[in-house]
């Protein structure tokens, strides 16, 4: 039976732009229990080359110079964002205010009080929302949430996370807009620690009170000169730019359910790649998880006999039912990979788009991820625990 389908209109073609666009098309490839076939319909970039050049080489029927165009479109459902930080809120509301449903990379926008428009905007106009928090789609932290509901490491206690990149340790590393205060927001915290949060809060619930503290080492980058993003080399002959945001950060958490924690976040962490890693801790066991080995959880029981306790490493696979459409049967440890977690993400986001319930997470999940980094922000500014309230 032919699926109804999806049309897609994405903006950017960049790293990201480039996942998602693969996301969708092996999403429709894989899984056989879609309720809306996407379709990659549109694409749209900074100029009308570079869009039709993009749209060629992702499979798009259709490109566009202005990303407008699309919003007018009737055939398209979904806007799929996935430029800067600081583009984010004018696609997202106005293409919410054209009935679309939106995807969007996080973090949602660069300011708290963005955010909560787009959150108010998307629940009044009745469209549904995700953010692509991609590290709760790892099939590790769908295990783990999994155990965690089950009981099998009891009362939640502790969390500890951190995400560690090392690209920014190579002095040489040119300036561009994740080192700017009006473009990127904060600098390590809202780029990689905001994934931490997203796991803390998919894991252990709300964020009561926070205290944080960050450090720069760097200070000024050079200018950039040929190429673009992380393979971007710097102009010898260029200034020397101001860096405004921090390279690394930490805070103490104090969880809703009375669990402590900590989250730490560095784009500085020299040989670190991929290095998102968190623990969680209840009366009844631990759990463990290594982000540059997240088909894998290790967790301790005190449930089990005192003669077989100690860690185990659990494969995760079909515990997980978004496993099925890479194997489709009971089998566990066959690894995925970051791009496979970007099709669990829009596996998600069709069923939620097509379903009754809200798409997970949502700009709302996106909202309060953004007021606990805000929390944590105040908290450096102010030198004091922030408490989070409505």
């Amino acid at each position: 039976m032919t699926r109804k389908t999806l049309n897609i209109g994405l903006i950017g073609s960049g790293f990201m732009g480039q996942a998602h666009a693969d996301a969708f098309h092996r999403a429709g490839l894989l899984y056989r229990d879609l309720p809306l076939q996407p379709v990659l319909h549109t694409l749209a970039d900074a100029t009308a080359e570079l869009a039709a050049s993009a749209a060629a080489r992702f499979g798009f029927a259709h490109s566009t110079g202005n990303w407008r165009t699309m919003l007018a479109d009737p055939e398209i459902d979904v806007i799929d964002i996935t430029t800067p930080n600081a583009m984010h809120f004018d696609m997202a509301l106005e293409a919410i205010e054209a009935g679309k449903h939106v995807y969007c990379e996080k973090p949602l926008t660069v300011t708290l009080e963005d955010a909560r428009r787009l959150r108010d905007a998307a629940s009044a106009r009745g469209v549904k929302t995700m953010v692509a928090f991609n590290n709760i789609k790892t099939p590790a932290a769908l295990l783990a949430k999994k155990l965690i509901d089950r009981g099998d490491i009891g009362r939640l206690t502790r969390f500890r996370g951190w995400f560690d990149q090392g690209f920014f340790n190579d002095p040489e590393m040119p300036w561009s807009w994740r080192c700017s205060r009006e473009q990127a927001g904060s600098g390590s915290l809202g780029d990689l620690g905001s994934h931490v949060v997203s796991v803390a809060q998919y894991l252990m619930g709300g964020v009561e009170s926070v205290v944080g503290q960050e450090q720069t080492f760097f200070e000024a980058r050079p200018a950039q000169g040929r190429g673009s993003g992380y393979g971007a080399a710097a102009d010898a002959s260029g200034a020397r730019l101001k860096v405004e945001n921090e390279d690394q950060f930490q805070a103490l958490v104090s969880f809703t359910n009375g669990a402590g924690g900590i989250i730490e976040s560095s784009r500085i962490a020299a040989g670190k790649v991929f290095g998102i890693y968190w623990e969680i801790s209840g009366t009844e066991g631990t759990i463990v998880m290594d982000g540059e080995r997240f088909n894998e959880l290790k967790i301790a029981r005190y449930s089990e006999p005192k003669h077989d306790r100690g860690f185990k490493t659990l494969l995760a696979g079909s515990q997980v039912e978004q496993f099925n459409g890479f194997f489709g049967f009971d089998f566990a440890g066959g690894g995925l990979g970051y791009f496979d977690v970007k099709v669990i993400e829009v596996h998600d986001l069709i069923h939620g788009i097509a379903g009754q319930e809200r798409c997970f997470p949502d700009f709302a999940f996106g909202y309060e991820n953004q007021r606990i980094i805000a929390a944590m922000e105040q908290s450096v500014a102010q030198r004091s625990r922030v408490t989070l309230g409505e």
